[in-house]
């Protein structure tokens, strides 16, 4: 990934944070069928890794080329945002601005493993189901659906692990612009409701 210096991000908590607040990836294999790419949730579990899981549909024609097994690339896309020139302070000065884009982006890689274990399967859907159930006034839970059709449903998938190898990120939040930019970057974005990437903006100004 093109990551000049004023963007790279390598701090694994920032990464793994973008990560789970963006769970839905796209998987992207090369195998003997050429390219393929799909979007997938994956949970991250960190205790004995990094290690992505994820599950995906038996009749999935990637699953093939998983099974392969050559290395993978999953890349988490956090918020994005067009980036007004009319924005910068530095417009009404000389006028030497152009429109660009901010955006926020995690690539991994790893070599998969297809699981077929069941409780393995129960286990990481219950893991991801929690962490998008969690603040609702009642949360769903697999418990929640009868035993007879979840063993059903599970019959139809199969579970993918891939420790990472390799990772890293790009945090591109107008930090290369002068300070009073980036405060009219930060305005712009929340005239326009894009709240999640004038965050972004405000917290990078602010040094983090």
């Amino acid at each position: 990934m093109y990551r000049p210096p004023a963007f790279r991000e390598d701090r694994p908590d920032r990464l793994y944070e973008a990560m789970r607040a963006h769970p839905l990836a796209t998987l992207v294999t090369q195998g003997s069928t050429g390219l393929m790419a799909n979007l997938v949730p994956f949970t991250l579990q960190t205790e004995r890794g990094p290690v992505l899981q994820a599950h995906l549909a038996r009749g999935n024609e990637q699953v093939a080329q998983l099974r392969e097994g050559a290395p993978v690339l999953v890349i988490f896309q956090g918020p994005q945002a067009y980036v007004s020139p009319g924005w910068y302070a530095t417009k009404r000065v000389h006028g030497r601005v152009v429109p660009t884009w901010n955006y926020i982006v995690v690539q991994a890689r790893g070599t998969p493993t297809l699981i077929e274990d069941a409780n393995w399967l129960r286990r990481q859907i219950s893991t991801l189901t929690a962490a998008q159930e969690q603040g609702r006034a009642e949360p769903w839970s697999l418990d929640d659906a009868p035993a007879d059709f979840l063993q059903g449903q599970m019959k139809g998938i199969i579970g993918l692990e891939i420790p990472i190898a390799q990772l890293e990120g790009k945090w591109k939040v107008s930090q290369n612009q002068p300070l009073e930019n980036r405060l009219g970057v930060e305005r712009g974005l929340r005239a326009d409701g894009r709240a999640a990437m004038a965050d972004a903006v405000a917290k990078h100004a602010a040094g983090d």
